[in-house]
């Protein structure tokens, strides 16, 4: 069971989807989780909806507009000083040219192959979950 009263912060992701292949970026060696790989977005301020955020986030990091076609179930993972729960949205880019403002690296790869990256621990129920839902 999750201790929720440790520091719990609520963060989106976008699983961004283009021709056949889904964008991964890297954390910059600076922030928390240094060089793990993720999907882009972040934590959701007060009075903002998840799809707000997603939105929000990816347009700073990444200078691009999102359109959201589904969304994933949550997922919750436990780091040794916080808990995140993550927000999972399978989108596409809609508008805007791909700028990275935050990350050191990003990625298109075909689904297939996004296992080999070292991913966030946090990530990996998301990746696990898109993969169910390649499958339906």
């Amino acid at each position: 069971m999750v201790d929720l009263r440790r520091n719990h912060i609520h963060v989106t992701c976008a699983i961004i989807e283009q021709s056949g292949k889904v964008l991964a970026v890297q954390r910059s060696a600076t922030m928390s989780h240094p060089l793990k790989w993720e999907f882009p977005g972040g934590k959701i301020k007060p009075g903002e909806t998840p799809e707000e955020c997603v939105q929000r986030e990816v347009s700073e990091e990444l200078g691009v507009s999102l359109t959201i076609t589904s969304s994933l179930g949550l997922a919750t993972h436990l780091y040794p000083a916080v808990t995140v729960t993550l927000y999972p949205f399978v989108c596409l880019i809609s508008d805007g040219e791909l700028t990275m403002h935050e990350h050191a690296a990003l990625l298109w790869l075909p689904p297939d192959e996004l296992p080999s990256l070292d991913w966030a621990e946090a990530d990996l129920p998301v990746l696990a979950d898109y993969f169910r839902q390649l499958e339906r």
